[in-house]
C-alpha cells in the first residue's frame, strides 16, 4: 500500500501522488496542486520547499501550515513519521483567521 516508517529513511519506499494547497499557500505557490515522489510527509514538504525556492513566502508559510494526508490530519506528529501512499493527496491549510 504505502510507505513504511521504520529505523531507516533511506529504505522506505517512494510513491507518487498530489500536494494540493489552499487559501494563501495556493496564492504563494502559483499553483493549485503539484505531484510528489516521497516516502513520508517530511521528504515530500523538503522537495516542495526545494523546487519553490524562488518563494521564500511559501516556504516559510509552510512551517506553519496544517496537513491532511490522504484526507487524515496529521496533528502534531513529526512529518518524517507520516508515510505516504501510492496515488494519495497531501492538503496544505495554511492558518485561517477567526479559527
Amino acid at each position: 500500500m504505502g510507505a513504511t516508517t521504520g529505523h531507516d529513511p533511506a529504505a522506505a519506499v517512494r510513491v507518487s501522488g498530489t500536494i494540493r494547497y489552499w487559501a494563501a499557500a495556493k496564492s504563494e505557490a502559483g499553483l493549485a496542486e503539484e505531484p510528489y515522489l516521497a516516502a513520508t510527509l517530511a521528504e515530500a514538504l523538503a522537495e516542495a520547499k526545494a523546487r519553490h525556492a524562488d518563494r521564500p513566502k511559501l516556504v516559510l508559510l509552510l512551517g506553519h501550515c496544517s496537513y491532511l494526508v490522504d484526507g487524515s490530519p496529521v496533528g502534531g506528529r513529526d512529518h518524517s513519521t507520516v508515510a505516504l501512499s501510492e496515488g494519495g493527496s497531501v492538503e496544505v491549510l495554511p492558518p485561517f483567521a477567526g479559527g
